[in-house]
């Protein structure tokens, strides 16, 4: 049995509100790595991991996320972009890059069970590797799958995007753009505001720190919105409905303003729900088919190269100060998509 020691960064136990580093999660330098692979098993060296608001709800007791509930003392895991090390699967060998759920921690000892994705060309691309933890990645296939399938946008509508120049909504607003649609954005600094309005080219934005929501989405939407993408909750959810034209459609991709709070902001005007026959549909990433996978990335790898799609990225550098980030970005300080590098490949 070949043993080494890993850095990781485990889940301790579940907050009540924001986690705090060092009591809800823990940074491990020194925990045990069994190299001894058995068949099937890869051994990956982690390069990019991503930090996600839905993360949080897995922190929970009994209402944990739908994907599951992290366990103490071990460590916690997501989409990662990492190499291959070590190989006792035909099908992954050793030198690939590949990009599937792993621990964050410096290196992982995969299952037969957990399937990972090579990136082919991975090493001559010039799309950089945290993309497939962004914008090639699970947020990528959020925001094209959930606008495309549930929005079903039509040209010269009005779509609303909160939560803009993150990780989802920066796509969304892209996509939106170039299907003809007038784009609306709202964010948390004057700075995310300017990177809607001149970097993106949204119609219209407006910082929700400032000011009233309602006004500010009334003012930027005179006549109404058609699609809301759900980001938020809360304030902005209840200026949504105000704002909205009959048969509009919310696609509802979270709600990251309750996540952390004992008490949730209560929404006061769901009825108009029901007088504006408004379509309000949740979804998780896994809901989508094969073919909407296979044109998402087809589709959106196509527009990176050409330019027609930037995307904005906030990573932090060094195991470490992945507690530290992964708690900003439920705050909103990142700016982008939240990631942490780990290594160089």
């Amino acid at each position: 049995m070949v043993k080494a020691t890993n850095k990781a960064v485990v889940f301790l136990k579940s907050p009540d509100e924001y986690p705090i580093p060092g009591e809800h999660l823990g940074f491990v330098e020194d925990r045990e790595l069994d190299q001894e692979l058995n068949d099937n098993e890869v051994l990956t060296r982690n390069l990019y991991i991503s930090l996600d608001p839905y993360l949080r709800n897995r922190m929970k007791g009994a209402t944990a996320s739908y994907i599951g509930r992290f366990s103490a003392g071990q460590p916690i895991d997501n989409l990662a972009v990492a190499e291959v090390i070590t190989s006792k699967n035909p099908k992954v060998p050793v030198g690939s890059i590949v990009v599937g759920f792993l621990g964050w921690e410096e290196y992982t000892r995969v299952p037969a069970s957990n399937p990972l994705r090579i990136i082919e060309g991975a090493r001559e691309s010039k799309i950089p590797l945290s993309f497939y933890v962004g914008v090639l990645g699970m947020p990528g296939l959020t925001a094209y799958g959930s606008f495309f399938e549930i929005g079903k946008p039509k040209a010269g509508e009005t779509i609303f995007i909160s939560a803009a120049s993150g990780a989802v909504g920066q796509i969304v607003g892209q996509l939106a753009r170039l299907k003809g649609l007038r784009v609306i954005g709202s964010a948390g600094s004057d700075d995310k505001v300017e990177y809607l309005l001149k970097t993106l080219k949204f119609d219209a934005a407006f910082n929700y720190k400032k000011g009233d929501i309602l006004e500010s989405l009334r003012a930027a939407a005179p006549e109404g919105i058609d699609i809301y993408y759900e980001n938020v909750g809360g304030e902005t959810l209840e200026a949504a409905l105000e704002v909205f034209n009959d048969h509009g459609r919310i696609i509802a991709c979270g709600m990251i303003s309750g996540y952390n709070l004992a008490t949730p902001y209560g929404i006061k005007n769901l009825f108009l729900i029901v007088t504006k026959r408004l379509k309000m549909e949740g979804f998780v990433v896994n809901d989508f088919s094969d073919e909407v996978r296979e044109r998402f990335e087809k589709e959106v790898r196509a527009w990176l190269l050409e330019g027609k799609i930037v995307y904005k990225e906030d990573i932090a550098v060094g195991l470490e100060n992945t507690p530290e980030a992964f708690v900003g970005m439920l705050q909103g300080k990142n700016f982008g998509k939240a990631a942490v590098k780990i290594a160089d490949l």
